[in-house]
């Protein structure tokens, strides 16, 4: 039997950067998650995985894709999460006319210094929303590249480094839409998972009109923590224990999906990655130390699904059934890997 919990609780792993956030115990990292999720969760009423999913990626040092029909509240939940935080906050609007420069920033000459000076763009910021994404070209949209992978951008030659915390959630419509285009590969990747927001339940949507007819509820919310905190929560995180029988576990469902006759394209290196990420702020948020494999299971989909393209037989790239398909071939994938199981005393 393989032991999944750890010998020892482990102290918080630190991220190297210029300013250490200072230590913080299980009782602190329960009690501000807590806050962020109850602040949130006051805005947007009745999806409470929609705001756990958002809090993860943030504290998982990943990225966030929510993806739904116009007006059912991805933008709220985006500036409802971004309100809960004491950091820089930048939106920025994708339409066909943006250029890349606006996203990452342009080098403009001085004539007073007679030499060039860079002028930061939107993406200098804690929290950057990207409001529909895929309504500006996919040239602008490769601007993002480089920053949601390395926390930097190139310009001119030169790099800038972004602040930390970072994150970016991005907001995009169904392809279906009009006037969109669809993310590349390589975009998508980025992003380390995609949700969708889904109609409110008639109980939700009626208690919005009574709240929000002369009320807007984000302008009730106020900061819970301070960036400094939010690395320290991201330092608790990270200092959760995986066991070797959960990375291969997380191993050997990524490796199906490569396998899988269904599937054309399967999970990256960099999907397994953040899957067990996400999956030790899952179980932080659970209250444990260490990794289970529902940790692993729960957050499957998410992670993976939107990497996923299934073969033309199945349901096809662009389908309007290709999410329900690849969903469908990820819960066969998980009825079929081997699940590890804990060691009895």
């Amino acid at each position: 039997m393989d032991d999944l919990s750890p010998a020892a609780p482990a102290a918080p792993a630190t991220r190297a950067s210029a300013r250490t956030p200072e230590p913080i115990g299980a009782e602190t990292f329960d009690r501000m998650t807590s806050g962020i999720l109850t602040s949130v969760g006051r805005v947007i009423d009745g999806k409470p995985e929609a705001v756990r999913s958002a809090l993860i990626a943030l504290l998982a040092e990943g990225h966030l894709l929510i993806e739904d029909v116009p007006g059912v509240g991805k933008t709220m939940l985006a500036r409802a999460l971004a309100a809960t935080v004491d950091a820089s906050v930048r939106r920025i609007q994708f339409t066909p006319d943006l250029l890349p420069g606006d996203v990452t920033g342009v080098s403009v000459f001085d004539p007073v210094g007679r030499e060039f000076e860079f002028k930061r763009g939107a993406i200098f910021a804690n929290i950057v929303i990207a409001d529909e994404i895929n309504r500006s070209s996919p040239k602008t949209q490769s601007a993002l590249l480089e920053a949601m992978e390395e926390q930097q951008v190139t310009v001119d030659g030169e790099t800038h480094h972004l602040p930390e915390p970072f994150l970016v959630v991005a907001t995009q419509n169904p392809l279906e839409m009009e006037g969109t285009y669809a993310l590349p590969e390589a975009q998508r990747d980025r992003f380390m998972m995609r949700i969708s927001m889904g109609y409110p339940d008639p109980r939700s949507e009626a208690l919005m009109l009574r709240q929000r007819d002369t009320v807007n509820p984000l302008e009730a919310l106020s900061p819970v923590v301070t960036a400094a905190e939010v690395s320290a929560l991201i330092a608790w995180a990270r200092a959760v224990h995986v066991a070797p029988a959960i990375e291969e576990y997380a191993v050997g469902l990524a490796n199906a999906t490569r396998s899988h006759p269904d599937l054309r394209l399967g999970a990256s290196p960099r999907a397994t990655l953040q899957l067990v990420r996400a999956a030790k702020v899952w179980a932080a948020l659970d209250g444990r130390e260490y990794v289970i494999p529902d940790d692993v299971t729960a957050l499957l989909a998410p992670v993976f699904a939107h990497r996923l393209i299934p073969t033309r037989a199945s349901g096809g790239a662009r389908s309007r059934n290709s999410a329900d398909t690849i969903t469908s071939i990820l819960e066969r994938i998980a009825a079929n890997v081997r699940v590890p199981l804990a060691a009895r005393a």
